[in-house]
């Protein structure tokens, strides 16, 4: 049968009617083959090609029609399962079914027409005319269902339909030309309505496909309509989404003006902390309740599993049955596994991405082939040539497309998971035990969510590499074979020899990752202590010995960092000269085997075009895998540290008990962790409800434990502990968030302003809130810097108090406070008449004069309870109890003036106070206030929350990096070794420009007799010019690499330098998450990200400049093209870095937040549990992690937007080079051809590369800009004067003298201090007392010159003290400051960081502080290790600690600043006598809270908003009736 044309009208002879519809299905399959057959011959081998009639009539009318019936169903039921919410009709939506009936009424239209010509034409139509129109028309019905159906499930633009109209349009292009063809050439042949209807089909479809590229408008009650910023991605067109030019108005704003906060969209829903978080940990805590089951089975008696049946139900057997075959397996459960089903569904889309874009990569080197030997074939028609150039354009724009969505499918991944690991470290730190959180350190938590979760994002983007690198080697060895033969084994050989190097250099690699890993933990952790007790360093003038210790750290972490540059140098060594091997084994094999093997240009550069496909993935598996041996190293820390013990949640039942009791504890045995002896011993103790419980005992007799059992924080080994109703807790050592004071006492709880203010005032607030300079809204620095201990603790107390609970249980509230304020409290607040008085509470007190008031008294020794009673009984039971009593209240049995139960107590009326930093309230808080302008009225002062500002958040610089931030990084690394890096690299790249050019040369070489005669000295040329590439390259990265180590090794010290030089001022200003953060993240990044950045910024501009060069010199042309399109790419990159540098300044401000946050958190944990506050905390944690994810997702976006027009650039030079190479093929070698085109190929990865290389540059050169800023913060003054004007033992006697001084917290305040001359002579004891916000220790802050004076000078044995070094003042003066701070180390290491005292001395000092007994029963005595802020210690003992500092430096001039407010009366009245014996001779300045340590002073200072009230000895004072006498009467001293 003559099928050649299927469509003429005499073809229906050939077509028997009553053939059966399965003949006929058979007979349209062979027609179609034969169509495609037949059409080859006609359309290829001619000057004017086109399709037949058949052709148009099956192939091009039913390839559409096919991909929409095969993409509807499964389109369908996605659309069905991801509802977005209705779309009400629109005039797009109508105008989209219209377009859409029409063309079924067309199509429907042909058909009629065919019948119509059936019955009334002489010839009968051809099946396909009517088969085509029926199947197009049910198409298009299918169009217009879908289009309605999308509209329901709320799409606002369709891919899939954009996609069938494109290809429909395509087809029908095709058609259009030849139609017009036949029209002009065989008018007669031309059926008009067919014609028509087709003419009419191809414009509605134009219309169609223009309609398809518009999005609908927002579905009913979506989030966009909602949200003030929305993300415009969702409401984006399809092809608007491919491009990614959804960002572009982001992008245009950020060109115009820096961009800010508000420009920023809101996140989408998808990506919030409120969606990612709760996935991983619900499967988190699933996998760890599988390995639990699991290892009870093992471990339980099937008795005991039975038990447990019954509780969980038959569910929990069932799963045991299942699991009981895994019980072989290790028990640890599996977070990669968890990580995979969290994330695995959204980012396998990733994987179908990367394997189109890896399919290909493998059309330019095919089409490269295709041009070669069409330029040697001088026979072949010009327009294969066109068709090349332009097939190679497409096909590289698809796959640009393509490669963009892949990335930003992973890079979208990255950012949830690191949102998830970040939510799940913070949700898991609210409940880890005590004992699990000595093992992990703050630095190290921080760690895990900085470094380890960047990390993971960091890995996303290349973790399909592990398949898709083998599968383009695979390929790649496939086409090459086909190329060159056998001879690629070669090839091969080398390529399987280089993966043991490259595999033994990852795991040298992870060997040190951990190492250095661990080394920067340690940094981190000793960095955050020091900034936490930068006032004690500073006034111990300790700085010298910490900056050592942080050095030595810092130089092992650089000795990792220098091993694993040599490695790094080795392995660029082998991926560099790795594709060249492989060419040169490969070439080599292939012209020596057999002398006729000719290496031509098409075997050379198609060739070389797939070696340097090969060269990425060979390139990229060592990376990959290294990468993949981080995440596993973090990996692991984050499965130790979310597998870590939790607090047992059943410790304390809070069920209700018996009636009358509130709190009960039957045999209780507690301990911190099970490894240690149980810190709680045989505890039975009901309290009832509504009663005053005191618990007294001395130091570390476990007071503070009895509270933590009772909150469940330490671990129960035996007994209950029953507890009713809601409980508040106000700790030792008070926990101040970093917000206004309001907050702080308000605490999340709704606003009640009379109970408020009822509450500030029975705390004694009042008085500091008219102080504070912004009353209530001041903000409160982190751990309340600017706040004095006192105040903290009221603002504590507060806190409890107006969260109204059941149960208060109290950790020695009073320690800190005035006795005036201690017994105001005590009356108002927790007393029988105070705001309490209903409520239950547990008191740990040193006071003895609140004891007559408690209704019962709990006496502990050594963490048990040894007696029991209310005042009276204890007391007549002649015990321990009234003998400690006695001996202390015996002191002082004083007048009482009529006052109750004051016989006991004058010495423990108070037991600290505030007067701490805030005497200088007014100076200390003042500090923070805008204006100098005091007279202002207090309710003006609570109206402007401005004047109140503290600490200032990270600033988002703006503009350009400046050119001084390169030159100082290039200047730390060191001028000549940076202009040796470069002229290696030149060098470098010459060699490979020479090597490529000689293969061209070589593969024009003419043929003599089949074979070519100069083939060997051409090979031996290209060999050595290899091998000298590899040294140069070897050469460049080990200098790069170890001037990069040189710079952060210089910017470190620098750093650490400046900010250890900064004042105290600056330290309050600036939160100490911002200093971590510079610390870690950006002290990692010149670690590790910069130089990396700079070998490959120079790499890719080199690799550009080369092929621009080789492009040029073959065809002179792309010269008319090449500027311009220069000029557009310099656009573009300009254009693209003013908003990316914007969005990671932005996105790197936002991060400090988190940390601070969190590294608050973690100081407080026991009281957000206490209070029950873990959810509002995760919530806070969640939107500050969501709004610096904010600043990320459009930075990333910006890098896809980027990254699509610049591969577009790229493409447009390929296409030009080959369209000009097509024109001048006639004076063209193939040799040249082929190396331009396939150094073209490079040029797209290389462009991207280069702006992907230059804004990285920009925007990590940032974290040098921001080590770099604090270079130019204000200084302290110098620590020493060269050569030293001071004889060496001074002070020898300690006299002080004061004259016309006055001291100021900043130079637009007030004076703090006015006006002070005294003198004091040498070995004076000089007590200094004041109300709260007088100035006392101001006068100390000024002495030790952390505050400088305004005028006025202080004497030191005759010396000016401004004229001297700090630290030659400091060290020669000693303190004993109000919170005793310790650092994590040795015991002897906080005694004597220095080294500079024997060990005698140092027992000697603790002989005398009274820890020598306590020392010395420890396993390690002095190398004890101190937990990090000294937990392990009770805070009795750190305070003795500082006693023993104190001694052993044993200067002439000692300062107490309320040294004894932690202890109870026992162990003051040791330190008290320790003090008189020892520093007997000295000089003693005391900042009194118990005035009974001072009546046996030699003169008291009184001090008056800053000025002297009175000077003169105690008993001359009393008899003149003033101010002092007021206090003493106070204190039930006189």
């Amino acid at each position: 049968m003559d099928l050649e044309n299927c469509s003429s009208p005499n073809f229906c002879s050939y077509f028997p009617q009553h053939l059966s519809g399965f003949v006929y299905l058979f007979w349209l399959d062979c027609l179609l083959i034969s169509c495609l057959c037949q059409d080859w011959n006609h359309t290829w081998y001619t000057p004017s090609p086109d399709f037949t009639q058949c052709f148009h009539n099956t192939v091009l009318v039913w390839l559409p029609c096919l991909y929409l019936w095969i993409c509807a169903p499964i389109y369908l039921i996605y659309l069905r399962s991801h509802n977005q919410g209705y779309i009400c009709m629109s005039l797009l939506n109508k105008a989209k079914t219209a377009v859409s009936l029409l063309l079924w009424i067309i199509c429907w239209a042909d058909v009629f027409y065919s019948f119509w010509e059936r019955s009334h034409g002489s010839s009968v139509p051809a099946p396909v005319l009517l088969v085509s129109p029926t199947l197009l028309g049910l198409t298009m019905l299918l169009a217009t269902f879908i289009v309605q159906y999308e509209r329901m499930k709320g799409v606002q633009s369709s891919g899939v339909m954009l996609i069938y109209w494109l290809l429909a349009t395509l087809c029908a292009i095709v058609t259009f030309r030849s139609k017009i063809l036949q029209a002009l050439d065989q008018l007669s042949t031309v059926c008009v309505w067919r014609y028509t209807t087709f003419f009419i089909y191809f414009t509605l479809l134009l219309i169609a496909l223009f309609l398809s590229c518009l999005p609908d408008r927002p579905p009913l009650f979506s989030q966009a309509v909602k949200d003030p910023n929305p993300c415009p991605e969702h409401g984006a067109s399809f092809l608007s989404k491919i491009t990614f030019w959804w960002i572009s108005r982001m992008m245009v704003i950020g060109y115009k003006r820096p961009l800010e906060e508000k420009d920023l969209w809101s996140l989408n829903l998808d990506d919030r902390s409120q969606n990612v978080v709760p996935q991983l940990v619900h499967r988190w805590n699933t996998e760890c309740q599988k390995v639990k089951r699991t290892e009870e089975k093992t471990l339980y008696s099937p008795r005991q599993d039975r038990q447990r049946e019954t509780k969980q139900g038959p569910a929990v057997e069932e799963s045991e049955i299942l699991l009981t075959k895994t019980q072989q397996k290790a028990k640890e459960p599996s977070l990669f596994w968890v990580l995979c089903l969290t994330f695995g569904p959204y980012f396998l889309i990733s994987c179908l991405y990367k394997f189109i874009q890896d399919i290909l990569m493998f059309v330019g080197p095919e089409i490269l082939r295709l041009l070669i030997s069409f330029v040697n074939n001088s026979n072949a028609p010009s327009w294969h040539g066109f068709f090349y150039t332009a097939l190679l354009f497409v096909c590289t724009c698809v796959q640009s497309l393509v490669l963009q969505r892949y990335f930003h499918v992973c890079f979208v991944t990255g950012m949830r998971l690191r949102t998830a690991i970040i939510g799940a470290v913070y949700r898991k730190a609210l409940v880890i035990s005590s004992a699990a959180r000595r093992t992990s350190t703050v630095g190290e938590i921080v760690n895990l969510m900085s470094v380890d979760a960047q990390r993971f994002m960091d890995l996303i983007t290349y973790i399909n590499m592990i398949w898709s690198a083998p599968l383009q080697v695979v390929l790649a060895l496939y086409f090459l074979w086909q190329n060159l033969g056998a001879s690629v084994l070669a090839g091969v050989a080398v390529m399987i020899l280089l993966v043991p190097v490259n595999a033994v250099i990852a795991m040298k690699t992870k060997s040190y990752q951990v190492a250095q890993m661990k080394s920067k933990d340690n940094r981190i952790k000793l960095m955050n202590e020091m900034l936490n007790g930068i006032k004690v360093l500073k006034l111990y003038a300790w700085e010298l010995a910490f900056k050592d210790k942080v050095a030595g750290i810092r130089e092992s972490e650089l000795q990792v960092l220098k091993k694993a540059a040599y490695l790094g140098a080795v392995s660029t060594f082998t991926w560099v000269c790795a594709p060249f091997l492989v060419a040169l084994s490969t070439f080599a094999v292939y012209v020596l085997v057999d002398e006729h093997n000719v290496l031509d240009a098409e075997k050379a550069f198609v060739s070389l075009a797939l070696f340097n496909i090969l060269r990425f993935p060979l390139n990229m598996l060592p990376m990959v895998i290294s990468s993949m041996v981080q995440a596993s190293v973090s990996l692991k820390r984050l499965r130790v540290f979310l597998s870590h013990e939790e607090l047992q949640e059943d410790s304390v039942e809070h069920k209700v008990i018996a009636a009358p009791y509130s709190i009960s504890i039957m045999d209780g045995v507690f301990c911190w962790s099970r490894s240690e002896s149980p810190a709680l011993k045989r505890l039975n103790v009901c309290i009832p409800e509504g009663s005053l419980v005191a618990v007294v005992g001395h130091v570390g007799s476990g007071k503070s434990s009895l509270l933590s059992a009772l909150l469940g924080e330490m671990d129960k080994l035996e007994g209950t502990v029953a507890i009713k109703g809601s409980v508040a807790y106000v700790p030792q050592q008070a926990w101040i968030q970093n917000s206004t004071l309001k907050g702080n006492i308000i605490f999340g709880q709704e606003r009640k302003e009379a109970w408020y203010q009822h509450v500030v005032e029975a705390c004694a607030l009042q008085p500091d809130l008219e102080i504070l300079p912004a009353g209530d809204e001041t903000e409160i620095g982190e751990k309340g810097v600017n706040l004095s201990g006192g105040q903290k603790q009221r603002v504590s107390l507060a806190r409890a108090v107006y969260c109204d609970r059941a149960i208060y249980l109290l950790d020695d509230p009073l320690s800190a406070v005035d006795a005036h304020v201690g017994k105001h409290i005590f009356d108002q607040v927790i007393g029988p008449q105070g705001l309490l008085k209903d409520k239950t509470r547990v008191l740990v007190t040193h006071g003895l004069s609140y004891l007559p008031q408690a209704d019962l008294i709990l006496v502990m020794v050594e963490g048990e309870i040894t007696e029991m009673g209310s005042y009276q009984q204890l007391m007549a039971t002649e015990g321990a109890f009234s003998e400690f009593l006695r001996t202390y209240a015996a002191v002082d049995q004083t007048q009482n003036n009529g006052k109750k139960h004051c016989s006991v107590g004058t010495k423990g009326l108070e037991n600290g106070s505030a007067t701490a930093l805030a005497d200088s309230a007014i100076n200390s808080v003042s500090k923070l206030s805008q204006t100098g302008k005091e007279d202002k009225d207090l309710s003006q002062k609570a109206k402007n929350p401005g004047v109140g500002k503290l600490t200032e958040a990270d600033k988002a610089s703006t503009g350009q990096v400046k050119l001084s931030v390169f030159w100082a990084y290039l200047k730390a690394i060191g001028v000549l070794l940076s202009f040796i890096s470069l002229l290696l690299f030149i060098t470098h790249h010459g060699l490979s420009l020479f090597s490529n050019y000689w293969l061209s040369l070589w593969t024009d070489d003419p043929v003599i007799n089949g074979t070519q005669p100069t083939r060997m000295m051409r090979l031996g040329v290209y060999g050595a010019l290899g091998f000298s590439q590899g040294v140069a390259v070897f050469g460049f990265s080990l200098s790069m690499s170890i001037g990069g180590i040189l710079a952060s090794r210089y910017l470190h010290q620098s750093m650490l330098y400046d900010v250890l030089r900064s004042p105290m001022s600056f330290f309050e200003r600036t939160p100490s998450g911002n200093l971590v953060n510079r610390f870690s993240k950006e002290i990692d990044t010149i670690d590790t990200v910069i130089p990396q950045i700079f070998k490959m910024f120079l790499g890719s501009m080199f690799n550009v400049l080369g092929a621009c060069v080789v492009i040029l010199i073959a065809t002179p042309l792309v010269a008319v093209v090449i500027p311009f399109l220069g000029l557009l790419y310099f656009f573009v990159q300009r254009f693209y870095v003013a908003s990316s540098r914007q969005l990671k300044r932005l996105e790197s401000v936002s991060r400090s937040p988190i940390y601070t946050h969190f590294n608050e958190t973690l100081l407080g944990t026991s009281v957000i549990r206490a209070f029950g506050e873990q959810e509002r905390f995760i919530c806070n944690s969640d939107q500050r992690v969501d709004h610096n994810q904010k600043a990320y997702f459009p930075s990333i976006v910006a890098n896809r937007w980027l990254a699509i027009r610049l591969e577009f650039v790229g493409n447009c030079i390929v296409s030009f080079a080959a369209l000009f190479a097509v024109i001048a093929r006639e004076s063209l070698s193939p040799g040249i051809m082929g190396l331009s085109i396939s150094y073209a190929l490079q040029l797209t990865t290389s462009l991207t590369w280069l702006v992907r290389m230059s804004s990285d540059m920009e925007t990590n050169i940032v974290a040098v800009e921001k080590v770099k800023e604090y270079s130019d913060t204000e200084k302290e003054a110098e620590w020493k004067h060269e050569p030293s004007s001071l004889p060496s033992g001074w002070p020898t006697e300690g006299q002080i003298e004061l004259r016309g001084f006055c001291l100021r917290y900043r130079h637009d305040l007030d004076l703090a201090i006015r006006n002070i001359n005294i003198t004091i002579s040498g070995g004076e004891k000089v007590g200094i007392v004041g109300r709260t916000g007088a100035g006392k220790s101001s006068l100390t802050l000024g002495l030790f010159r952390i505050i400088e004076r305004a005028e006025g000078h202080i004497f030191i044995d005759g010396v000016d003290i401004a004229q001297l070094g700090l630290h030659e003042l400091r060290s020669r003066i000693t303190i004993i400051p109000q919170d005793p701070v310790v650092f994590s180390g040795s015991l002897r290491m906080n005694l004597d960081p220095f080294d500079s005292y024997s060990d005698d001395e140092v027992w000697r000092a603790l002989e005398f502080s009274h820890l020598k007994n306590f020392v010395s029963s420890l396993p390690d005595k002095l190398n004890h290790e101190c937990s990090e802020g000294g937990e392990n210690l009770s805070v009795g003992q750190r305070q003795l600690l500082c006693l023993a500092r104190a001694l052993l430096r044993k200067t002439k001039i000692l300062v107490l600043d309320e040294a004894t407010a932690a202890v109870d009366m026992e162990t003051d009245n040791l330190i008290q006598s320790t003090i008189r014996s020892q520093f007997e001779d000295c000089t003693i300045l005391t900042i009194a809270h118990r005035l009974n340590t001072i009546m046996d002073y030699t003169r008291v200072l009184v001090l008056e908003k800053g000025e002297i009230a009175e000077f003169d000895s105690p008993s001359n004072l009393i008899s003149q009736r003033g101010a002092f006498y007021k206090m003493a009467k106070d204190a039930g001293l006189v």
